[in-house]
């Protein structure tokens, strides 16, 4: 006699217990996995263009704030009188 209590048909899990076995390529997982990694990262790399845009940008909102910063607007403190 086992020591399990029978399980119900209903009750049975619909995964199996033991793991079937796989079928293996020519190359390793580890290969692929670096490849497919590879790729990825040329995928994302930033281009020269959008480099050039990025710092296009940085360089015209550093301008706008120290406009903003220096801006000297109708001043009523006498250095503008004639």
């Amino acid at each position: 006699m086992s020591k399990q209590p029978p399980v119900p048909t209903g009750n049975q899990s619909p995964y199996p217990l033991e793991e079937q076995p796989h079928v293996h390529n020519g190359e390793g997982e580890a290969v692929t996995a670096a490849r497919e990694a590879a790729e990825a990262r040329k995928r994302r790399a930033h281009s020269s263009r959008q480099l050039g845009i990025g710092a296009a940008v940085g360089v015209g909102s550093a301008a706008v704030v120290a406009g903003l910063l220096f801006w000297r607007g109708n001043r009523k403190d006498g250095k503008n009188k004639k």
